[in-house]
């Protein structure tokens, strides 16, 4: 039976050409058609993803791997109807392979942008910058000639992952575990090194605290060597004032004494002796006696005194003594 029916979701656009011309056309379409004069052109319109995995050499000459996928759905399917064969079968399958090279087609040219951005990176950037690689990569798609000819919108470009080979990974892996024992090693050293600090720190506070005491106490020493230097000179003063007073005191006793003796000073002792009542004593007199006679002693040939009147010179009692008898 050559008569059939077509019935497309609404995310395919259709298209039915009869003799060359196209008599009706557009998204999710339902009719019969007469098939030996028609053809059905069938093109999806909703979104797809499309894997891919490269194989590029970074900056530095070294092999990366690239997985991910590309995101897409066709814009204009006019355009696209007209670039490739998407022509179905009346089983619904379609006629040539073309819609599998769209595909193709897409990831080529998404390899292309893709070695453009790796090869301006050295591998350590790839490994890390996904996010800046998937943002250079759609850009660049989003504006290629060769995606809008064919009637394409690129909705994503996806890093899923980036992997070096393995030698260069281990070697990576090393390295990385090497600088985070370095970092560790330094980690340890600062809190030992802010440890030191921190106990010179209190080393010099107390120090410092030692400092103020000794400077108190050094204070407090020249506060009482200074009270006891004016506590010196107080007394310096006031015995250079009592040697002075003293000194006052004797002149005036000698000025005193000069002139209570200034009358009897040329006087001759005898008459001052007679004067002041010394004749009186019976043993003063006997020492005159024996006074003169020794001034005398050139005028005197032979002078004998006894032991018997020398004792009874020494024992004959003093005038006052015989008044008192």
């Amino acid at each position: 039976m050559s008569i059939r029916y077509m019935k497309a979701p609404p995310t395919t656009y259709v298209m039915q050409f009869k003799d060359g011309r196209v008599k009706r056309e557009g998204p999710g379409l339902s009719f019969f058609y007469w098939a030996p004069t028609t053809t059905v052109v069938a093109v999806p319109l909703a979104s797809s993803d499309v894997p891919f995995a490269f194989n590029e050499v970074t900056q530095d000459f070294q092999a990366v791997t690239l997985q991910g996928q590309l995101t897409y759905r066709v814009a204009d399917p006019k355009l696209l109807a007209g670039l490739l064969d998407y022509s179905v079968k009346p089983s619904g399958e379609y006629a040539s392979e073309d819609p599998s090279k769209l595909e193709e087609r897409l990831v080529q040219i998404a390899q292309v942008r893709a070695r453009t951005v790796v090869q301006s990176m050295p591998l350590r950037e790839v490994l890390v910058q996904a996010a800046t690689i998937e943002g250079k990569v759609l850009a660049g798609l989003r504006e290629t000639e060769a995606v809008r000819m064919l009637g394409v919108e690129v909705q994503g470009f996806a890093l899923l992952s980036a992997r070096p080979t393995p030698e260069m990974a281990r070697a990576l892996e090393a390295e990385a575990r090497e600088a985070l024992q370095r970092r560790a090693d330094e980690a340890i050293y600062a809190r030992r090194n802010a440890a030191v600090e921190q106990e010179r720190r209190i080393k010099e506070s107390e120090i410092a605290t030692e400092l103020s005491v000794e400077a108190g106490k050094r204070r407090i020493r020249e506060a009482q060597i200074a009270a006891d230097i004016a506590v010196e000179e107080q007394r310096a003063s006031f015995m250079e004032r009592w040697s002075e007073n003293e000194r006052k005191a004797a002149e005036a006793k000698a000025y005193a004494l000069e002139k209570t003796l200034a009358p009897v000073r040329d006087m001759d002792w005898k008459v001052l002796m007679a004067a002041a009542g010394g004749g009186s004593d019976p043993k003063l007199n006997i020492a005159l006696a024996f006074r003169e006679m020794a001034e005398n002693a050139g005028k005197i040939g032979e002078l004998n005194v006894s032991p018997d009147l020398l004792r009874s010179l020494l024992s004959a009692p003093s005038g006052n003594q015989g008044r008192h008898g």
